[in-house]
Formats: C-alpha cells, sequence, structure tokens
C-alpha cells in the first residue's frame, strides 16, 4: 500500500466535499448571526472562502442550503439527549439526564436561535416544514417506544408532554432562570412511573 504523504493531490471529489462543508458550516453560523431571511447567497459563499457559484452548484437553491444546515444542527442538538434518555434505566432519570445534556443549550446560544429561526421559517416554507416534523416525529416516536418498554401509562402522549417540556424549559433559559435539572425528578418520576401491580402497597 502506497502511504499517503502530504504532497498527495486533492482530488476533485475532496475538494466538492470540502466545499460542501464550508457553506454548511457558513449557513449554520449566519443563520443565528443574521436571521434566517437575511441570509444571501453572497454571505454565505464569503463566510465559506469559495465562489458564489458554488452555491447553487452543490444545492438545489439557497432555501435548500439553509434547509440542510437547519436539519443538521436539529439533529445534533436532539441525539445527544436522546441516547442519554435512552439509555437511563428509568423514565424519570432519562429525562433528566437529558435536560442535563442540553445545559450547553440557553435559548439565547447560536445553536438554540438557528433552530428558533427555522421553526418560523417553516410556518412559511413547507419543504422546511417536512423536514422539521420528520426530524421531531422520529425523535418523539423513539421516546414513545422507550417509554412503553418502561410500562409508562399513555406512552404516545407522555412523551409529547416530555419533548414539550425538553423545548420549554430550553426556551424558557432564554428569559430567566429556570430551575435545576434534579429539581423535575419527583413530579417526572411521579408522571412517568408504571403503575403498581394490583395489591402493591406503592
Amino acid at each position: 500500500m502506497t502511504k499517503a504523504t502530504d504532497q498527495t493531490p486533492v482530488t476533485s471529489v475532496e475538494r466538492g466535499r470540502s466545499s460542501r462543508a464550508r457553506l454548511l458550516a457558513a449557513a449554520v453560523e449566519l443563520i443565528p448571526e443574521v436571521g434566517w431571511n437575511a441570509v444571501t447567497t453572497r454571505l454565505v459563499a464569503t463566510r465559506a472562502g469559495v465562489r458564489s457559484g458554488l452555491v447553487h452548484y452543490h444545492f438545489d437553491s439557497l432555501p435548500a442550503l439553509l434547509r440542510s444546515a437547519a436539519a443538521t444542527v436539529l439533529e445534533e442538538l436532539l441525539g445527544g439527549p436522546l441516547a442519554t434518555m435512552t439509555s437511563a434505566p428509568d423514565p424519570a432519570e432519562g429525562v433528566v439526564g437529558a435536560l442535563r445534556a442540553l445545559d450547553e443549550f440557553q435559548g439565547d446560544d447560536p445553536a438554540s436561535v438557528l433552530v428558533t429561526e427555522a421553526y418560523l421559517a417553516a410556518t412559511r416554507d413547507p419543504e422546511l416544514h417536512a423536514v422539521m416534523a420528520r426530524i421531531v416525529t422520529g425523535t418523539r416516536d423513539a421516546v414513545t417506544a422507550w417509554l412503553r418498554e418502561h410500562g409508562t401509562p399513555d406512552p404516545e402522549a407522555a412523551s409529547e408532554l416530555v419533548c414539550a417540556f425538553l423545548d420549554g424549559v430550553v426556551l424558557h433559559r432564554a428569559l430567566g432562570p429556570v430551575p435545576p435539572a434534579d429539581a423535575y425528578l419527583e413530579p417526572l418520576r411521579r408522571m412517568l412511573a408504571a403503575p403498581a401491580p394490583e395489591g402493591d402497597p406503592r
């Protein structure tokens, strides 16, 4: 096998992947900085350090690039807390663990602002709405399945409450102090606990 060196020429495919990644990263930075509707092809290309024409080479349109950026951030934002939650042995502890995993998102950080901007844009963009709905629905379905495994009553409704709770806490953090994650443990335990077996005095 030939050992790669620093002088190994970069292929056109690698250059293309690099340009596409830089464009996505630029869009992710610009959406929270200037707002969804203020992002332009020129701004993205300048931030990415590429020619403006490459935006439309790698993406069908500027809105398509913005949709991809929003999907990337939303999937990353939800993926970590979901994995933390569903690996916990107890539903209440899992939700509190997910909340702790969201500590870096304080509502006014770039990722939180980007997701808020995307939610608003989705009300006017059916394609973005469909993309975000797929991600959110997939997350909710995973939480529902996990709660069902733990015997939580009405797991579909409980999953909706859990997801809305996590969203709400992140949004409220931008407006003022919220209780620490552990403060929610007992209320969540009461809401998510499986029914006691017949004859159990609990």
